[in-house]
């Protein structure tokens, strides 16, 4: 039992950078154990500190993007563009294989910003520069994810071992 869940959240461990919820599968495959089997001893205690690890981990996802693209002098407008952009590119991408969903996220992030601010009046200087910003935000969101995901299968891992 032990071996087959650890397998299960290495494979939701996976599907996290191409854009997929597996730090969910992972919080769901808690539950399904704790509440199903007799035998998986994950306590309601560790999934719901999981459960409040993901929820952060979402609202980075989004949030860093936009602090990245206002950091890099970014307006508001080009923080949502870089959002939105990242989003669509994200779902864009998916038809490639593995990787098409993570350089589709990070593309759109960088071309929703570079629109946003374009459109706002800003100098294409000025435009690339928040873009980039955005690009950079995304791919360092996307690290933070994965990074979750981690804390994530390796507590409910050990909350069923221990």
């Amino acid at each position: 039992m032990i071996v087959l869940f650890a397998l299960f959240l290495l494979v939701s461990l996976a599907l996290i950078p191409i854009g997929l919820p597996g730090i969910w599968l992972m919080i769901a495959g808690a539950i399904g154990l704790a509440w199903f089997s007799p035998v998986a001893q994950i306590g309601w205690l560790a999934i719901g500190g999981c459960a409040a690890i993901a929820l952060v981990s979402e609202v980075l996802d989004f949030v860093v993007a936009s602090k990245y693209t206002r950091k890099f002098g970014g307006s508001n407008r080009g923080a949502w563009g870089a959002i939105i952009g990242g989003v669509v590119g994200a779902l864009v991408g998916v038809p490639i294989p593995v990787i098409g969903s993570i350089i589709g996220a990070i593309a759109g992030s960088f071309l929703g910003a570079l629109v946003a601010e374009i459109s706002g009046g800003a100098s294409q200087d000025g435009a690339t520069r928040a873009a980039t910003g955005a690009a950079v935000g995304r791919a360092i969101a996307m690290g933070l994810k994965v990074a979750a995901g981690l804390v994530i299968a390796i507590w409910l891992l050990a909350a069923m071992v221990l």
